[in-house]
């Protein structure tokens, strides 16, 4: 399905979480050729990951096989630990990461030593087998790491290999908007929050070549004074 999106979790303003996974297509079949939009919710086994917001989903290709990259994001905090205080408080998801074979609807959990912490909010760009998680916030340390993980996911015959590293050439930012340009691996970051009561008035480049991720330094538009003195900030 080149030509679709793939729709996980999500917050309600009554504070329920969602685990669903949806796919949104667009179907331009009959005899005017009218364009519609079809959403079907796609169903998974094995191991499932729990109801979250705040996380990334990405797709990768390798061996000639394709699938779904989850990691991240925020969910309830365990009935046994609440109280009546913090019976809707959140806590980070567990880091682990998470591969959808989106054919077979197949779901596999996946431990790394590298991703020891929760992350929320953060930005994540894919090439080829490799994926690049950028910034977010952690609950626990209450922190915006300005570093960057690389994800390699091989889809091998069998089981699939992951491996990660850390970079440490990454930008301490959460909640931004990314926008592709173009059919080249190059993209926008726009936005976010370097802290709690700190908005991002900057903007980034980031390219992605075929072993490395490079960020730059963008000019930033001319915000207006309501941006600009606003409290609130566009999130991704």
């Amino acid at each position: 399905f080149p030509e679709s999106y793939l729709i996980h979790g999500g917050r309600t303003p009554n504070n329920e979480i969602s685990s669903s996974l949806y796919m949104l297509t667009m179907d331009s079949r009959g005899c005017n050729r009218k364009l519609t939009l079809c959403c079907k919710e796609k169903e998974l086994v094995g191991e499932l990951p729990e109801a979250r917001y705040g996380h990334t989903m990405s797709m990768v290709q390798s061996h000639g096989k394709t699938a779904c990259v989850l990691f991240g994001g925020r969910t309830f905090m365990p009935a046994g630990e609440r109280t009546t205080e913090s019976w809707n408080s959140v806590v980070d998801c567990p880091p682990q990461v998470f591969l959808f074979d989106l054919e077979f609807g197949c779901s596999s959990a996946h431990t790394l030593p590298e991703l020891s912490d929760g992350q929320s909010f953060h930005l994540a760009f894919a090439r080829e087998d490799c994926v690049y998680f950028l910034g977010g916030h952690s609950i626990t340390s209450d922190s915006r790491p300005p570093r960057v993980y690389r994800l390699r996911v091989e889809l091998l015959q069998g089981s699939p290999l992951l491996s990660c590293e850390t970079l440490h050439t990454g930008i301490s930012i959460s909640s931004a908007i990314t926008t592709r340009i173009g059919p080249s691996h190059r993209y926008i970051i726009l936005g976010g929050y370097q802290s709690d009561s700190q908005k991002r008035m900057g903007c980034s480049m980031v390219v992605l070549d075929e072993k490395e991720i490079h960020i730059e330094p963008l000019e930033p538009p001319k915000w207006t004074q309501d941006i600009v003195h606003s409290r609130t900030w566009f999130g991704g």
